[in-house]
């Protein structure tokens, strides 16, 4: 089983930064791919970025040149760097395990992002 705990969430102005963190423990972190969803009022959850266990990245074209996500192996902890945030960025933040030897999918609880004048 695996646990995730984001964090790092909160207020922040347009064209702000925020970096979301995600602990994980309970598995071998670095046989987790990880992931970033969100998901606003009203809407379904959608895919932001993800980083695989060899380190290869890849984001959704809306945050591309704005948001870097990374993983740190050692931290058991993925983050993902949010930059020149726009109010459409408001929304839970959730990150999200893809084990590599059991496809189990994991959930953390989510952090609230707002964008905000």
């Amino acid at each position: 089983q695996v646990q995730l705990v984001e964090s790092g969430g909160g207020v922040v102005q347009p064209g702000g930064s925020l970096k979301l963190s995600c602990a994980a423990s309970g598995s071998i972190f670095s046989a987790l791919a990880m992931n970033w969803y969100r998901q606003a009022p009203g809407k379904q959850r959608e895919f932001v970025a993800t980083i695989t266990t060899g380190g290869s990245n890849y984001y959704t074209e809306s945050v591309k040149g704005r948001f870097t996500i990374s993983r740190d192996n050692a931290k058991n902890t993925a983050s993902l760097q949010m930059n020149s945030l726009k109010p459409e960025d408001t929304a839970v933040y959730y990150c999200r395990a893809l084990s590599s030897i059991d496809a189990r999918v994991y959930w953390g609880q989510g952090t609230q992002v707002t964008v905000s004048s």
